[in-house]
């Protein structure tokens, strides 16, 4: 490969909450009160960032405009939404995206939140399907809104699949008027296909129910998997959803701050935009934007493409490794993200352990991975894949050896 994503980058006192936060038990409910043991590093598989280097051509860019030392005030460069609109046609095949339908968010989550207290009203019900991302609980919870899950089923063969008899008859009991939509799905890691979307949004379509759809993983789909925007399956569709986008987890680039939403319908995007300008908050940073136009080139692109065969091959090796060593836990290699959602139901019960216990037991041995329970995963862990193989390799190796293998060996000596 041309770039390197095997060397194990040093990220401990270099601002990286992933490494630095969980040295010593936080009591915050991510580490369930574990203390990690002497002897044991910190492989991070928690937080959703990636433990990689980012593409050369976004520091680069960053660096370049550093050497011009004056960072007042400014508005967004053409070349920031030629980018977009050249990434949107390249990676999406979408055609006809227009500056004045792109707007800059300080975040996903806070894109979310201006969106619907346009749609909402507080104590209003919000629709989304679960397992569910933590932050859209805390976005909709925080902010007055009631949630209302559409719990996911796995068919025969394991895939995430909406539940669209149990959507319908949420939407009319609950008179519900507004959505949120993750596609790429987290934490499940489901790629949609066309006629899922396309039904999905019928149906919204039918109760007029709005639509944010958080598309931030859309990059990061596995070879042979292709995203499908949500507004490009029907001019109805089109008009009646906000989305979100953002190169931060495309390029690890979360610490910049910086997000768009795309909104082709001009009365929701009048007053979403009027919505973000009100917090007087919501501004962009002028390296952000320069890391955008970076990350968005065609060279940084082929760093992408050679990102996802990492992740793949990252991801077919933790899922045999479960399969074939980890009886009672179940597995569905992600068709997006670089997250596994573990459901660890079976071996709990064979092993009379709790979730709970068997998260501790990773944290002790230096596995910092995610209680499921926060994203709706009732005997779940969530797992970032992000790294170096070789990490991956010694996390697993730790998690035969020291955690499953049943509780009393799990708790004893190293």
């Amino acid at each position: 490969m041309k770039y390197d994503f095997t060397t194990i980058m040093e990220r401990r006192g270099r601002d990286a909450m992933a490494v630095d936060l969980p040295g010593t038990s936080s009591g915050n409910g991510f580490f369930s009160g574990g203390k990690i043991r002497e002897g044991f590093d910190v492989i991070p598989m928690w937080v959703a960032d990636m433990n990689f280097p980012t593409a050369p051509e976004i520091p680069r860019a960053i660096a370049a405009r550093l050497q011009h030392p004056a960072y007042g005030y400014f508005t967004p460069r053409k070349e920031y939404y030629d980018a977009i609109i050249s990434w949107h046609q390249r990676r999406y095949g979408i055609t006809g995206l227009e500056k004045e339908q792109i707007g800059y968010v300080n975040g996903v989550l806070g894109g979310v939140v201006s969106a619907l207290n346009v749609l909402c009203s507080h104590g209003d019900c919000v629709v989304l399907q679960s397992p569910t991302y933590i932050g859209f609980t805390h976005a909709i919870e925080d902010n007055g809104w009631k949630i209302v899950l559409n719990p996911m089923i796995q068919d025969e063969d394991g895939v995430w699949r909406i539940d669209y008899p149990d959507l319908e008859e949420k939407l009319i009991r609950h008179h519900i008027h507004a959505a949120v939509f993750c596609s790429p799905h987290n934490p499940s890691g489901r790629v949609w296909e066309r006629w899922e979307i396309e039904k999905l949004m019928e149906l919204y379509r039918k109760y007029e129910v709005y639509v944010v759809s958080d598309e931030i993983w859309a990059d990061l789909v596995m070879p042979g998997q292709r995203h499908i925007p949500t507004q490009s399956v029907s001019e109805d569709a089109k008009m009646r959803t906000a989305a979100l986008y953002a190169p931060s987890k495309t390029f690890n680039l979360a610490g910049l701050v910086g997000s768009y939403q795309v909104i082709y319908s001009p009365y929701l995007r009048q007053r979403i935009k009027k919505e973000e300008a009100m917090t007087h908050f919501n501004e962009m940073n002028v390296l952000s934007m320069y890391a955008l136009i970076g990350a968005y080139s065609g060279e940084a692109e082929e760093w992408l493409d050679e990102l996802r065969q990492v992740l793949d091959g990252n991801l077919t090796y933790a899922v045999d490794v479960i399969r074939q060593k980890f009886r009672g836990v179940k597995v569905t290699k992600p068709q997006g993200t670089y997250m596994l959602f573990l459901d660890c139901t079976e071996w709990c019960a064979e092993h009379e352990c709790s979730i709970e216990e068997l998260h501790k037991a990773g944290i002790e041995v230096g596995v910092i991975w995610q209680d499921g329970r926060p994203f709706h995963g009732d005997c779940h862990i969530r797992m970032n894949l992000a790294l170096p193989r070789a990490r991956v390799e010694e996390a697993f190796d730790r998690l035969e050896r020291y955690v499953f293998c049943g509780k009393e060996k799990s708790r004893g000596e190293v």
